[in-house]
C-alpha cells in the first residue's frame, strides 16, 4: 500500500507542475480559464499534501520517525539527508500549498497580478524542495522509492 501511495504522490507532483505552469501563463496573460485551472491545481495540491503527511508520519525510514531514530532533532539537522526529509521538504511544500491556496482566492476575484506572483513563489518553492534524482545528499539506496 505504501508503495502505491508513494507513486501516486510522485505522479501528482507532475500534475501540479503542469497545472502550475498553465496557471502562471493564464495569470500573466490574463487569459480566461484561470478559475478552472486554479481549482484543479488546488485539488491536486491538497491531495498531494494529504498523501505526503500520511507518508511523513507513517513511514519508518524517513519523516517524523527519523527524529527519534537519529537521537534527537540536533542530530537530524547535522545530516543533510535527514534534514531534507524531516524539515526542508515538508516545510517548503506546505508553504507552496499555502501560496497556491491564496492564489486561488485571488484568481476567483480576478486579481491576476497577485495570483501570478503567488504562483511564481509556489513554483520556486516546489522546484527547490522536490527530491530530484540529480540532487546530491538526499537520496540513499535504502530509502524506498528512490
Amino acid at each position: 500500500m505504501y508503495t502505491g501511495l508513494l507513486h501516486l504522490h510522485n505522479v501528482l507532483r507532475w500534475v501540479i507542475l503542469i497545472l502550475l505552469i498553465i496557471a502562471l501563463f493564464q495569470a500573466f496573460t490574463k487569459k480566461g480559464g484561470l478559475q478552472k485551472t486554479s481549482l484543479f491545481l488546488l485539488i491536486a495540491a491538497h491531495i498531494t499534501l494529504l498523501l505526503g503527511l500520511f507518508q511523513y508520519f507513517n513511514n519508518e525510514a524517513v519523516g517524523f520517525h527519523m527524529i527519534e531514530r537519529l537521537g534527537g532533532f540536533g542530530n537530524v539537522m547535522k545530516d543533510s539527508f535527514a534534514r531534507f526529509w524531516v524539515v526542508e521538504h515538508i516545510s517548503a511544500m506546505i508553504l507552496a500549498i499555502v501560496m497556491i491556496t491564496m492564489a486561488r482566492g485571488r484568481a476567483k476575484k480576478q486579481n491576476y497580478s497577485a495570483a501570478s506572483w503567488m504562483y511564481v513563489i509556489a513554483l520556486i518553492l516546489i522546484l527547490a524542495a522536490v527530491p530530484w534524482p540529480f540532487r546530491e545528499g538526499i537520496a540513499r539506496p535504502w530509502f524506498p522509492g528512490m
